[in-house]
């Protein structure tokens, strides 16, 4: 047996977990003197770098003084609540870090709760103590004081505490004196982490995660509570319908540093990778071929939100991208629905467009991203909620969201709730600040990030996770304003753009190609407004042409993709290719669009 120790780290965006996990790495000897690591190691997809949000809980181990440390990185973001369950079955402590300026944020909230729920010991790690005007014993408090409020055990309170700084490489337990390296923390993770707890008898390993080969197809990822899984073994797969499968092992796979390495055998307590067992789920058991016994099943988080994908048909189609046919696009999120567990897709009655489901705006956008700079072009409709019909009543998915905002712009924050139909559960006061808790439609959440942060001068920070479904709370207030809406293909031209300063605001600069249909504002105004941007000054023998460039504009308001969907109607789709994001209505010409507003009438 060896002797192992299983920890997930928890922490904000920003709080330093990717570098500290990079120095514990560093600290195990990992890499050899003579190599030089680049930074951030863990996280090894650009978008989540970008976004500073892990999205696949991923798994390291290191070797320290004859023990084995599995890391288990959670996801940072409420929208992967499914994820973080799962992931904390895996350890049997938490490492949770904290910036000593800010002190916990709301984020690490909801999954520090699970964690402390589950029973795990956790170790608080404050970071960052090196920043300047930071305060890492208030830091501390705030720690022991959100512990208290989340009704954690006399023995869980009385946590380990390390300071440091994960970017000059030191741990230390008084921060006014750093130590030289990280052995501290490590020392304490031996020291006060539990052993896992194994039992006797036949193997038991609950499917927690999934890892995906080009080669051998899905991998089921769990920890081995019980027994003893060997290369060549049969078992039992025991899916959570009560049905049992019969497979064969073919490869196991333990974690070594950053990656896997194969083992013949693998005992009680590690965390491993399975090859061979076919059509497994999340939550469902391996174990024992002659006398199989189930684990209890997990959950995963439903999907709660849908949004059409369709092939791009816009008047740019095909200049960007490379992938740009309905074949690509199905086969890309084939792929995807192998290893993104909360996300569905369906087909729809055309060939070219499908349906897809997952844990909300961000989630999804998530995706589109990565197929964007992965060279694919694509349109995708207003995202939708999924609504249920329980006993003959119609249900919606209702989220727990949480608002950290400074006590100035409260008000306005509970009042654009209220608005969207959101129930206030509590508020908190945090120093000059307010923790807001509400009840809220998942629809109710659409677009309300950016009017938040509008109203708040970017100050708040804003959380929401899937709670349940609920009766259907009626119509919620739309985006009042219309859209402007390009009259005709051509370039953007400055002097017509100044003409229209007074109809609303633009999102696109002079010299830009737009095409008919396109949205290129948003109109002052209710209703949607055809507009010709494209119109250039007629010449007089008074005035050169280029004195048509010196119109002054202010600068065109861009949308992220995320902020981009939240932002569209109905009758809109957003355009995303590698270079660009473009809204446009779903037709084009304006004689289509009154013929579909007819006919809807009409229906």
């Amino acid at each position: 047996m060896i002797d192992i120790r299983n920890i997930a780290i928890i922490a904000h965006v920003d709080h330093g977990k990717t570098t500290l996990v990079d120095k514990m790495i560093h600290a195990s000897r990992l890499f050899k003197e003579h190599e030089v690591s680049g930074e951030l190691i863990l996280d090894n997809n650009d978008l989540e770098r970008e976004r500073g949000i892990t999205i696949l809980a991923k798994n390291v181990a290191i070797q320290y003084k004859g023990i084995k440390i599995n890391i288990i990185d959670t996801p940072g973001h409420a929208d992967f609540g499914g994820e973080v369950e799962r992931v904390l079955n895996m350890a049997d402590g938490v490492l949770l870090l904290v910036d000593a300026f800010e002190g916990p944020m709301p984020q690490t909230r909801f999954v520090l709760q699970k964690a402390l729920e589950m029973g795990k010991k956790p170790i608080v790690v404050i970071n960052k103590v090196d920043k300047p005007n930071c305060n890492p014993d208030w830091a501390h408090e705030q720690v022991f004081d959100l512990m208290f409020s989340l009704d954690a055990t006399e023995e869980q309170l009385d946590f380990p505490v390390v300071f440091g700084s994960a970017k000059q490489g030191w741990m230390s337990h008084d921060w006014k004196n750093p130590s030289e390296d990280i052995t501290v923390l490590l020392d304490d993770i031996v020291k006060y982490i539990p052993e896992p707890l194994v039992s006797a008898g036949t193997p038991q390993l609950l499917v927690t995660s999934l890892d995906y080969s080009n080669y051998t197809g899905r991998i089921a990822v769990g920890r081995l509570s019980r027994g003893k899984l060997q290369t060549g073994q049969a078992v039992s797969l025991m899916k959570k319908d009560g049905k049992v499968q019969k497979h064969r092992i073919k490869q196991i796979f333990v974690f070594d540093g950053l990656g896997k390495k194969e083992v013949p055998e693998v005992d009680a307590g590690d965390i491993c990778a399975v090859v061979g067992v076919e059509g497994f789920e999340i939550g469902d058991t391996i174990a024992d071929y002659e006398n199989p016994e189930a684990l209890t099943p997990i959950s995963i988080d439903e999907p709660t939100m849908s949004m059409l994908f369709t092939i791009n048909d816009s008047p740019f189609f095909g200049q960007e991208g490379k992938f740009v046919t309905s074949r690509h696009v199905r086969e890309r999120l084939e792929k995807e629905l192998e290893k993104n567990l909360a996300m569905r897709m369906e087909e729809t009655n055309s060939a070219d467009s499908f349906m897809v489901f997952g844990r909300g705006v961000l989630h999804l956008s998530i995706l589109i991203e990565t197929m964007r700079r992965e060279g694919y072009e694509l349109q995708i409709g207003q995202p939708r909620v999924i609504v249920k019909e329980i006993d003959g009543v119609k249900h919606e998915p209702v989220e727990e969201l949480t608002i950290d905002v400074p006590e100035t712009t409260s008000g306005k924050c509970i009042e654009l709730v209220t608005r969207r139909k959101g129930v206030m559960k509590s508020m908190e006061p945090k120093s000059d600040r307010f923790l807001l808790r509400f009840d809220i439609p998942s629809r109710g959440i659409i677009g309300l990030r950016s009017n938040i942060l509008t109203a708040t001068q970017g100050e708040a920070i804003m959380t929401h996770r899937f709670s349940g479904y609920e009766p259907w709370k009626g119509d919620l207030p739309g985006r009042q304003n219309g859209s402007l809406i390009v009259m005709e293909t051509g370039t953007a031209i400055a002097y017509s753009l100044d003409n229209l300063q007074d109809r609303g605001t633009f999102f696109v600069d002079p010299g830009e190609e737009v095409y008919e249909g396109q949205v290129i504002g948003e109109n002052n105004r209710p209703g949607d407004l055809v507009i010709n941007v494209t119109k250039t000054k007629k010449l007089t023998n008074m005035r050169a042409s280029g004195s048509d460039d010196k119109a002054s504009l202010p600068p065109p308001r861009r949308h992220s993709l995320e902020e981009a969907l939240e932002y569209i109607q109905e009758d809109e789709y957003v355009e995303v290719t590698p270079k660009n994001i473009r809204l446009r209505k779903v037709y084009l010409k304006d004689f289509e669009r009154k013929k579909a507003q007819k006919d809807l009438a009409l229906a």
